[in-house]
């Protein structure tokens, strides 16, 4: 991995725990929570959301590993549930909108690249050059957001899919499933750690250079 390319995948990252967070904050106020706007954190910029561990250490072990991919994950968006009109389907949507976000951001970026191969035929060959860093940047930017979306919506507390899995079971269930959150990140540590993730990730790699090739 050449130095334009780590430059590049720390600036995707980081761009795009920005939106997830982001999104998070502006869910939330339009549907009566403002704590996330009265701390900042409905911004594009990075320094309202880094995390220590999950912005800095993380994606900094990973370039020293040499993985062949980054990740990471920002500081929480703080929600107050009282302030929410209707807080089991208002707790739902402000989960959903990070990963949906994300989702956005991989199709505007996908039709980036759209534009780029009818303006450079050869974009997806050759080397080098103003259109081939583009060409990274964009593709970066398809590839993480994708992935962060999926994530994220893994059912698994603190999750945000276990917000949105919430949302739909009834009070009761929601207690019961709740009482998982404890070990929620040991849970998705073994899953890591059992390459559960990196199957499902090379799944969702596959998928996108299969629409890549359609351009």
């Amino acid at each position: 991995m050449s130095i334009i390319d780590i430059i590049i995948r720390i600036f995707v990252l980081l761009f795009a725990l920005s939106v997830h967070e982001a999104a998070h904050g502006w869910a939330a106020l339009k549907l009566g929570d403002p704590t996330a706007s009265h701390m900042g954190r409905i911004t594009l910029n990075p320094l309202a959301h880094i995390d220590p561990i999950g912005t800095i250490f993380f994606p900094l072990m990973l370039i020293v590993m040499r993985a062949p991919f980054l990740f990471g994950y920002a500081k929480p968006v703080p929600v107050n549930p009282l302030n929410l009109r209707n807080p089991k389907r208002d707790n739902l949507l402000i989960s959903a909108a990070g990963p949906l976000s994300n989702l956005a951001v991989a199709v505007i970026a996908f039709m980036g690249m759209i534009i780029l191969k009818f303006l450079d035929p050869n974009v997806f060959v050759s080397r080098g050059g103003f259109s081939h860093l583009i060409f990274l940047i964009l593709f970066n930017a398809i590839r993480l957001n994708v992935f962060l979306a999926i994530f994220n919506l893994i059912p698994i507390p603190p999750l945000d899919g276990s917000g949105v899995l919430m949302g739909f079971l009834s009070d009761e269930s929601a207690q019961k499933y709740d009482r998982i959150r404890p070990y929620g990140m040991i849970i998705i540590i073994v899953l890591f750690m059992t390459g559960v993730f990196s199957v499902v990730f090379s799944i969702v790699y596959g998928i996108i250079i299969f629409f890549m090739r359609l351009l």
